[in-house]
């Protein structure tokens, strides 16, 4: 037992010389942390869509220019109202849509309904919005495929 503690003096265990730096490049490191950003990436993408799941309805309709930011407000499938992220009741909707405005009724908002909603559910929050003085407010859809029929 005593003998292991003690070094040899074989050449290559043990010998006063300094071993020579390695030249080769080691690139597992780099490419273990590139797999776990690639991870955390794939992970966190989803999250970065608009929080509200809902199904738009098809229509043909062309897409909307615009240079400024919209407000979202959304209604998902069991009727509850977002404003951004956030679920809220209807009466509380024109004053955080007033807050984050501040207070201009030119500001954008988009309506986003869920196909299966009710009509009367969208139409109650446009009102709504329409009384609050807010008269940039437009319906959101997924626009549909193009048929491939042709007219008569």
């Amino acid at each position: 037992m005593a003998g292991m503690l003690h070094q040899s003096n074989r050449k290559g265990f043990g010998s006063p010389r300094r071993s020579r730096p390695m030249s080769d490049i080691n690139v597992t490191p780099f490419v273990d942390v590139m797999l776990v950003l690639l991870i955390i990436f794939m992970v966190t993408a989803p999250l970065l869509t608009v929080g509200v799941q809902v199904d738009l309805p098809k229509t043909k309709a062309k897409a909307v220019a615009g240079q400024d930011e919209p407000l979202a407000v959304s209604i998902d499938k069991d009727g509850l109202i977002y404003v951004q992220d956030t679920a809220m009741e209807l009466d509380a909707v024109v004053p955080r849509l007033q807050a984050i405005s501040e207070n201009n009724p030119e500001v954008r908002i988009f309506v986003r309904g869920d196909a299966t909603v009710g009509y009367g559910r969208v139409m109650e929050l446009m009102g709504v919005l329409n009384a609050a003085g807010f008269s940039r407010v437009a319906l959101i859809t997924e626009q549909s495929a193009p048929s491939t029929q042709k007219k008569k």
